[in-house]
């Protein structure tokens, strides 16, 4: 299969690498900066745990030089870029291209799906935690990398899809192909939601949510927060979130923070809104009393975060 990666961060880029690193037909689509030194050395991936550097050639070019047709187009953008990311999409599909999107915020696969009624368009979402260190190079702060996708309903599911789902498994890459994506979605949402907003409210690190303190706390508590919202949506979970998430941040090297963290301290764009926002949101419409998510909402909107 033919692969094109929409975004070459920390999600595009690590996928990127494994799959190219698999003998997987792949090009990313970057610009700036990165791209130059992509093409000039190739893509490196740094671990945070011991600074070990791999750099391999990866097919990469921009929006406009892409002239194949994809078999899936994994996109791996922020979701503030989605809108600006259409386009591109339109750009690269053919009649039979699977749209696949592995973003941090809930539900972008339907959204996406109303953009482009022709196509197929799962959800889907990804475990990782990774950045761009420097041009051309990211950086892995974690072992993890899972993609977990699927049809919205089971009907839905198509053989196309199982396809992908076989062919994307690697050494580097676990693949899920959920028949409960809504659920499953949410599953991840419930930790990429409460270690962003709490890293950002109380500036910590992977090393204060591996022990006992304030940012721990508030981060189980909002994942205890997002649970009964998703019972309130009608989404019933199979474990117990707060002790799986736990055992997820556990293994992280100390000094990892969230791409949320990073964009703000740095004063860029960041998900604050698909994050934080809406969940405060979510909860007024469904009736659900969310004091933590309210309170960290608070303070960020003081701090004039959008």
């Amino acid at each position: 299969m033919k692969y094109a990666i929409i975004g070459a961060g920390g999600t595009g880029g690590s996928l990127g690498f494994f799959l190219t690193k698999a003998g997987k037909d792949v090009t990313l689509i970057a610009r700036g900066k990165h791209l130059e030194a992509i093409r000039k050395n190739g893509l490196g991936m740094e671990r945070l745990w011991d600074h070990k550097r791999e750099m391999i050639p990866v097919k990469a070019c921009t929006v406009e030089e892409y002239s194949d047709t994809p078999d899936v187009i994994l996109v791996c953008v922020k979701g503030y870029s989605m809108t600006e990311t259409i386009p591109v999409i339109r750009k690269l599909a053919g009649k039979y291209t699977v749209g696949l999107p592995i973003l941090n915020i809930y539900g972008t696969g339907g959204k996406l799906q109303k953009e482009f009624p022709e196509l197929t368009v799962p959800d889907g979402c990804i475990y990782v935690s990774a950045n761009i260190l420097e041009p051309g190079v990211i950086l892995r702060h974690g072992k993890i990398l899972r993609v977990v996708f699927g049809a919205r309903k089971p009907e839905e599911e198509t053989e196309k899809m199982r396809e992908i789902a076989k062919d994307m498994a690697c050494e580097n890459i676990e693949v899920i192909l959920s028949e409960d994506i809504r659920r499953d979605a949410m599953v991840k949402f419930s930790y990429v939601s409460p270690i962003g907003v709490a890293g950002l409210y109380c500036n910590a690190t992977a090393a204060d949510f591996q022990k006992d303190g304030e940012a721990r706390e508030m981060f189980k508590v909002l994942i205890t927060e997002i649970v009964a919202l998703s019972h309130a949506m009608g989404i019933e979970f199979q474990e117990d979130l707060v002790e799986r998430n736990l055992k997820i941040v556990a293994p992280l090297a100390p000094e990892a923070t969230t791409s949320m963290q990073r964009d703000v301290y740095a004063g860029k764009k960041s998900e604050i809104d698909g994050l934080v926002y809406e969940i405060v949101r979510l909860g007024k419409e469904y009736g659900v009393p969310l004091p933590e998510y309210e309170k960290a909402a608070a303070r960020f909107h003081e701090q004039g975060l959008k």
